[in-house]
């Protein structure tokens, strides 16, 4: 494994960080997570050299910090680093903050929290937080000993979060950031600007929900041949990231010991400024060629999950990514119909808005359902 500077902490974090919000499950219930393999993975990956382990209040439903706490058990706590996120929507006063933080030292089953975020902010949670002195709030927490030090996860615009980095001495901040589109949201601008003020750059989503990761289009695999160095698409994608030194670390939310055992050994491939012009080149024509194929932003985080008409949301919005990239082949049609059960298509979507109030992507997911509806489930599809 190799490692990095992290922000103003004398501290080196390991190039890749284990997100656990994609644990392996039984069944189709994502609060059913597999504990006897996810605790082999996740000890796997620490005695690998991985040291920054990232949670929130409700990854897997809710269960994710249980299962933490007791993967964490037997040494390995004192061997990482823990990150896990206060649950911002749910935040209504200080006492609010105190109860949730209280809840999740007890689910850790941990005194105290090395990374404690503001989970998901935005302009509409950032304008709802300060007048609750959340700050000030933090500032406490820490002379408490409760949390070591304070960040925050992001999801809006470049202005919004320049706001946000100067309004306190934050430690880190989380981002998403990937190849395809590297200006989305804080984007490249904010990984730079928060990197000048000290603050480790904590990276989300390094693979868009996996669409990086899988087998390409025959054009995309293309432009990855002509490279001199044979990498996966999956390198590719964690080269180009770590490849910035900006960027203190990248997290992968793993879901098998095969992913696990393969991203540590890329990771021990990666380095500061290692990429050459050429290789930079073929990643910029690869961006360009996935531009032309349209693609739903969506990461599969099902933050959106479940829908109260039963919708599966993910699911079709990953076929419906499938559809663009594979110019609407109609074998794709055909595993739509096979896969999403009439009772929970897209035709079953009520228009309540609730999953857009969730979904961290701002996706417009009503308008994308009448989408799909209009290309897997109209007489004419």
């Amino acid at each position: 494994m190799n490692y990095r500077n992290f922000g103003k902490v004398n501290w080196k974090v390991s190039a890749l960080g284990f997100g656990i919000m994609r644990l392996p499950i039984i069944g189709n219930d994502s609060r059913n997570i597999d504990e006897v393999k996810a605790e082999k993975m996740i000890r796997y990956a620490i005695d690998n050299g991985v040291n920054y382990i990232d949670t929130a209040y409700g990854y897997h439903g809710g269960k994710s910090e249980h299962f933490v706490g007791k993967a964490l058990k037997k040494g390995y706590r004192e061997k990482i680093r823990l990150a896990t996120k206060m649950p911002t929507w749910l935040v209504n006063s200080q006492a609010d903050m105190d109860k949730y933080l209280m809840e999740q030292l007890d689910r850790l089953q941990t005194d105290f929290i090395d990374f404690y975020l503001l989970h998901g902010l935005n302009k509409q949670r950032w304008q709802k937080l300060q007048p609750l002195d959340i700050l000030e709030w933090g500032d406490k927490a820490i002379a408490e000993g409760k949390i070591r030090h304070l960040g925050f996860s992001f999801h809006d615009d470049y202005d919004v979060f320049k706001k946000i980095v100067d309004s306190y001495k934050w430690t880190l901040c989380q981002i998403y950031h990937n190849y395809r589109d590297p200006n989305y949201q804080a984007g490249t601008k904010g990984l730079k600007y928060a990197a000048s003020k000290g603050l480790a750059v904590v990276v989300m989503g390094p693979l868009e929900g996996g669409m990086l990761a899988g087998k390409p289009p025959k054009e995309i695999q293309a432009i990855w041949d002509e490279a001199e160095t044979n990498r996966t698409p999956t390198e590719w994608a964690f080269q180009w990231l770590w490849n910035q030194p900006e960027i203190s670390i990248v997290l992968s939310g793993m879901s098998s010991m095969k992913q696990i055992a393969e991203n540590i050994e890329v990771a021990s491939r990666s380095g500061l400024n290692t990429l050459t012009k050429r290789e930079l080149d073929l990643v910029s024509r690869v961006r360009e060629q996935y531009l032309t194929y349209g693609f739903i932003g969506c990461t599969s985080c099902r933050y959106c999950m479940p829908c109260p008409e039963g919708v599966e949301i993910t699911e079709i919005f990953s076929i419906f990514n499938e559809y663009l990239m594979k110019n609407q082949d109609i074998k794709v049609k055909e595993k739509y119909k096979m896969k999403i059960l009439p009772d929970k298509g897209a035709k079953k979507c009520v228009r309540c808005g609730e999953c857009e109030d969730l979904c961290p992507q701002q996706l417009p997911i009503r308008n994308l359902m009448q989408d799909a509806v209009f290309y897997f489930e109209s007489e004419s599809s």
